[in-house]
């Protein structure tokens, strides 16, 4: 089946082990041969990880939604003044916090939100100080790229300085957001006040200097063109091939329900399922050897799309999601999730399922 494809030769490098380059993902990329590409990539998911699927038990804490980008493809923020604004205080947010972990038993807070000017550097370190104190058991996931790279500008500081006194205060782990594609023509097009595709890569390889693990995503399915969407993943690669600091690559696609993109015509709908599981595939087969999980990628597709990307390349379905606000704002679907519903899905795949630590460790089998 593979010696009658246009891909052949990348699909039969890559299980002898030969890691890919920005050519190979391009050809990929433009590839229709979608059940090839699920095919290999299950192959090298299954050689890793067998027929086990992890999740994490998890709380999304979006404590502001006041933000001064004003990205396009955003349906959740609110410029400062707005009406609808608000930011949680640390009480309140310790209390959410404390709650989801006695109701839920979740190991990890998300934390993340807007790029709010009035925020300092000690609004971050009180509350994760706070969440160590009353919650030690909660692992924390938080704050974009871009968030520091906010947080630095509000303090006059560096982004290494504000990275080291988060860590100091019990930051974790970075989530991949902020990255979109990591090229700046489209980055000009979609969020242009927003960090650069350099600085979201210097202040990752900063954050993996500094002992701390974090994701990469790729928001696919706007304005990027395939070689875009190729270089993207690219320099991902590159980074990690430096640092080795990313556990998970995220491709998500972009839902355009209530954003200013879809307001001014620049897209209409979102890529939908068979992109998701191109992309999955390509995910897997692009970084095999390099970062080991790649998650389902369920928030923006649904449930029943990441079940079939277990079988193209993901062996992680994220995390259970209680009380997120971002993809919610574009009314695209439920963003609510508890840990049965993952656990069913994955059985019904004829699947293991693991919980995980928020550094892919296992916790317990189900």
């Amino acid at each position: 089946m593979i010696r009658h494809s246009d891909i052949s030769d990348i699909l039969d490098g890559v299980l002898d082990g030969r890691n890919l380059d920005l050519n190979d993902c391009i050809k990929l990329m433009n590839s229709d041969d979608v059940q090839l590409l699920c095919l290999v990539a299950d192959t090298l998911r299954r050689n890793q990880f067998g027929n086990t699927v992890t999740f994490i038990n998890n709380l999304i804490f979006n404590y502001t939604n006041v933000c001064v980008t004003y990205c396009k493809f955003c349906a959740f923020y609110r410029p400062p003044g707005h009406n609808e604004t608000y930011t949680v205080s640390i009480e309140d947010g310790l209390k959410r916090i404390a709650i989801a972990r006695d109701m839920f038993g979740i190991t990890q807070v998300l934390m993340q939100g807007g790029h709010n000017p009035s925020l300092n550097i000690e609004y971050y370190e009180n509350m994760f100080k706070a969440i160590k104190e009353k919650c030690p058991s909660v692992g924390i996931h938080g704050l974009s790229v871009s968030e520091i790279d906010v947080i630095t500008k509000v303090e006059r500081s560096s982004t290494k300085e504000v990275l080291t006194r988060l860590k100091e205060a019990g930051l974790d782990s970075l989530p991949g957001a902020g990255a979109e594609i990591l090229v700046d023509e489209v980055k000009e097009q979609i969020s242009p006040l927003k960090i650069s595709s350099d600085g979201w890569l210097r202040i990752m390889e900063e954050a993996h200097r500094l002992g701390l693990r974090t994701s990469a995503t790729m928001m696919y399915g706007h304005v990027e063109t395939v070689e875009q969407r190729a270089q993207s993943l690219m320099k991902i690669i590159e980074l990690q091939k430096k640092t080795g600091g990313f556990m998970a690559f995220i491709p998500w696609s972009f839902e355009p329900n209530n954003t200013q993109m879809q307001e001014e015509g620049m897209i209409s709908y979102s890529a939908g399922g068979l992109h998701l599981l191109k992309i999955i595939a390509i995910s897997r087969i692009m970084i095999n050897g390099l970062i080991d999980h790649i998650q389902s990628s369920w928030l923006t597709n649904g449930i029943s799309l990441a079940q079939l990307a277990l079988n193209c390349g993901a062996d992680d379905f994220g995390g259970t999601l209680h009380g997120e606000e971002v993809v919610t704002a574009t009314g695209a679907r439920s963003t609510t999730l508890n840990a049965k519903k993952i656990i069913d899905a994955v059985k019904q795949m004829g699947m293991h399922v693991a919980e995980r630590d928020n550094f892919y460790r296992t916790i317990r089998h189900h």
